[in-house]
C-alpha cells in the first residue's frame, strides 16, 4: 500500500519530467542526428561543429571567470550570514533572494541604462572632468552581467553548507593549536568543498548558455553560444545544426556537472586538522 501511495504522490513529477525534459531532449537529439531533407539519419551537422569551436572556448572561459569571482564574492558573504544569529540570516537570506524575485530581463536592462555611455555611471564620472568610458559593449560587461545575475546561485549553497558544519570540529582544531587562519583552511574550508562545487555548478550551468545578457552588454566580439545557437533557430532557420549545438552543449553540461559531484562525494567529510 505504502509503495502504491508513493508511485501516485510521484505520478505529477513524472510526468512533468517526461513532457518538459525527457521529450524535449528526443526532440533535440532527433534533429541533432537526422538530415533536414529527408529525415535520414546524418552525422553531418555534428561534423561540421569545429566552426563553432572558438566560440565555445570564449563561452567556457567567460563561465569559468563568472564562476571565480562569484566565488570570491560569495563565499565571504555566506560565511558571514552563516555566523549570524538566527533572525539576521533570515534577514540577510531575504535580501540575497530578493534581486531574484525580479525578472532576469529587468535586471540585465537595468545594467544596460547603468553602463551606457550616456548611462548613470558615465553621467556621474561626468562631473569630475572623467570620461566617457566605454563601460557597455565589452567583455567585462558580459563578465559583470553574468555575475550579478548568478551570484545568488553561489551563496545560498554555500552558505547552506557552511552553517552546517559542526562547530565542535573548530574547537577541536583550535584546542590542537590551530589559530584562526589554521582553522580556517584545515577544517572549515575543506568541509565547505561540496558547498563549492555546489555553487561552481550552479553558475557554470545557467552561464554557459546564456544568450540575453551577451546581447544587452556585449559587442560582436563577446558572442557567445548561446546567441549561435538562437540565431541558427530564429534567423537561420537551421534547427538541425542548432540541436546539434545545442547536444554538445547539453552533453558538456553532464560532464561538467557529473565530475563536480564525483569530486563533492570525495570531498565531503574530509578534514585535516
Amino acid at each position: 500500500m505504502k509503495k502504491n501511495n508513493s508511485v501516485l504522490l510521484s505520478l505529477p513529477y513524472i510526468l512533468w519530467m517526461l513532457a518538459f525534459t525527457l521529450i524535449p531532449l528526443c526532440v533535440v537529439g532527433y534533429y541533432a542526428v537526422t538530415d533536414p531533407t529527408t529525415g535520414a539519419f546524418s552525422l553531418d551537422h555534428l561534423k561540421d561543429l569545429g566552426i563553432y569551436l572558438p566560440v565555445l572556448g570564449r563561452s567556457i572561459g567567460y563561465c569559468l571567470v563568472s564562476a571565480l569571482i562569484c566565488l570570491l564574492i560569495g563565499y565571504p558573504v555566506a560565511y558571514y550570514m552563516a555566523h549570524r544569529t538566527p533572525l539576521v540570516q533570515k534577514m540577510l537570506y531575504m535580501l540575497v533572494m530578493l534581486p531574484m524575485c525580479m525578472s532576469f530581463l529587468l535586471r540585465t536592462l537595468a545594467w544596460v541604462g547603468l553602463l551606457q555611455d550616456t548611462g548613470i555611471i558615465n553621467d556621474f564620472l561626468g562631473l569630475f572632468g572623467i570620461g566617457p568610458l566605454k563601460l557597455i559593449r565589452t567583455p567585462g560587461a558580459v563578465v559583470l552581467g553574468m555575475v550579478y545575475n548568478y551570484l545568488p546561485y553561489m551563496i545560498l549553497p554555500l552558505y547552506t553548507t557552511i552553517s552546517k558544519i559542526d562547530h565542535r570540529l573548530i574547537e577541536a582544531a583550535q584546542d590542537l593549536g590551530c589559530n584562526s587562519v589554521q582553522t580556517f583552511y584545515r577544517v572549515i574550508l575543506p568541509l565547505s568543498v561540496p558547498g563549492i562545487l555546489s555553487g561552481v555548478t550552479m553558475v557554470f550551468v545557467p552561464t554557459v548558455s546564456t544568450f540575453y545578457i551577451s546581447q544587452k552588454l556585449g559587442s560582436t566580439d563577446t558572442v557567445l553560444i548561446g546567441d549561435v545557437i538562437e540565431r541558427l533557430f530564429k534567423q537561420a532557420n537551421d534547427p538541425n545544426m542548432g540541436a546539434a549545438l545545442s547536444l554538445v552543449l547539453m552533453v558538456l553540461v553532464f560532464v561538467c556537472t557529473g565530475i563536480m559531484n564525483r569530486f563533492g562525494s570525495e570531498e565531503e567529510g574530509s578534514v585535516v586538522v
